[in-house]
């Protein structure tokens, strides 16, 4: 890391797409540039350093970060600037993958930087301030986890903690496997000295990350060790558990019952079903049947009746008949989730699954689409219904954005909740506690009642 000189006097922003990786990446970010004497901002207009951490899973962040680099250059540097000139970086997954490419599209563009070198970011600014030339540096694989560099976490009171980087699955859609390389797990002693941490430092949750959090510990013990993780972090005394992304194939009865004995693990599960289709599935290389994730459903229903399960769900993967798509209808159906996230399929190059033929017009996929949309929302207005009269403990996130005069935060099955701030009080000192809200209203995607004193 390079002499902190070129960096005080300078502000910067930092613009996330895609995964909550992504974001923790950004944290990290945050916390060397920080470190060196720069000040974030929040809008681009008044950075002087603007930084996009990127993501490639779908077309249509690649046509955002294009169009935002781009429109930089009718962006002014303030007048106040110590630079001559606003230094733009590309991270993440599509510097990744395309390194070099970028400065040829983006000619305007300072730095790139792929998911393996956050380490290197400060240098190749600092050089990119010394010499207003173009830096690029994408590394194949990495020597340590971004964890060991210093964090500005969004809010105090919720930190992000991976516990595997990369991914081994190699599903036919996705593109994570070649930007992100294969899984690495941390060592046990140091996920849990981190979050001890945490737990010292005030905060009330932290939510567990890895491409398949599931898996973790395969490359060290030659065996997953996912439930021991569990029992270690909710041994610190944390508030708030949670844990993103699992992968069905490897979610174990041992860690499903932890749902139902550890205090801390919160009654919440996303687990991406992507297709109801066993051919679909196989195709993808997901490597288990509708069968198998429903028997998954079953068992955690039984260990907590009232878990609020989530998914990702994509419409339109190559070869999806009318038959696989409502087989999806129907897993989606019967699962009865709190929420869905719905995709159309898009197509990756380098992904095996880009060169199989596909002639199914877009505005069948379309109507798929917006069939399986309207499900998702009956759903989910009908799971709410179940916390109508309720009392839940809710983590104030602070003011409402659609309301100054309302509280928002998240309840244990992860809603969104919204309630009046108490008259003596403000947004901003009950952020971070945990309040009582009795709920009034039962939303499609919130609820709303009254905090109880």
């Amino acid at each position: 890391m390079t002499t902190s000189t070129p960096f005080f006097g300078t502000t910067f922003h930092v613009v996330t797409f895609g995964c909550q990786m992504n974001k923790h990446d950004s944290e990290r970010i945050s916390g060397m540039l920080e470190g060196l004497g720069s000040l974030p901002v929040n809008s681009i207009p008044e950075a002087d350093i603007v930084i996009y951490m990127t993501c490639c899973v779908r077309e249509a962040a690649d046509v955002r970060l294009y169009g935002q680099v781009a429109s930089l250059k009718n962006v002014p540097l303030r007048k106040e600037s110590p630079l001559t000139k606003r230094i733009v970086a590309v991270g993440g997954c599509i510097g990744q993958r395309d390194g070099e490419k970028l400065i040829q599209k983006l000619p305007h563009l300072d730095v790139v930087f792929g998911t393996h070198n956050l380490v290197s970011l400060p240098s190749l600014l600092g050089e990119a301030i010394a010499d207003c030339g173009h830096h690029v540096e994408v590394l194949d694989s990495a020597n340590s986890f971004p964890t060991e560099l210093p964090t500005s976490r969004e809010h105090a009171w919720a930190a992000w903690l991976p516990i595997t980087i990369g991914c081994n699955n190699f599903c036919t859609y996705c593109i994570v496997p070649y930007v992100r390389g294969r899984e690495k797990s941390r060592a046990m002693d140091d996920i849990v000295s981190e979050a001890r941490s945490y737990v010292a430092a005030g905060v009330k949750e932290i939510t567990l990350l890895g491409q398949n959090v599931n898996s973790y510990g395969r490359d060290l013990y030659g065996e997953p060790r996912f439930a021991d993780v569990l029992d270690a972090i909710d041994a610190t005394g944390i508030e708030r558990l949670r844990f993103a992304t699992s992968h069905p194939k490897d979610l174990t009865d041992e860690v499903i019952g932890k749902f139902a004995t550890l205090r801390s693990l919160m009654p919440a599960l996303h687990l991406p079903a992507q297709s109801g289709s066993d051919k679909i599935l196989e195709a993808m290389n997901r490597r288990y049947t509708s069968a198998h994730y429903l028997e998954l459903v079953r068992k955690l229903r039984k260990a907590v009746p009232d878990i609020a399960l989530s998914t990702d769900i994509i419409v339109g993967f190559p070869g999806e008949t009318e038959d696989d798509f409502q087989q999806t209808y129907d897993l989606v159906k019967q699962v009865g989730y709190h929420q869905v996230f719905t995709f159309i399929y898009s197509k990756r190059e380098g992904t095996p699954a880009a060169s199989i033929p596909d002639d199914t017009p877009r505005e069948v996929i379309q109507d798929r689409f917006d069939r399986l949309v309207d499900l998702v929302q009956h759903q989910a207005f009908e799971r709410n219904q179940a916390d109508a009269g309720r009392t839940v403990p809710v983590l104030v996130e602070g003011a409402s954005r659609r309301d100054a005069r309302l509280l928002v935060g998240k309840s244990p099955k992860n809603q969104t909740v919204h309630a009046p701030i108490p008259q003596g009080t403000s947004a901003e000192s009950l952020a971070g506690s945990i309040q009582n809200v009795r709920v009034d209203q039962a939303k499609t995607w919130y609820l709303s009642g009254q905090v109880v004193r």
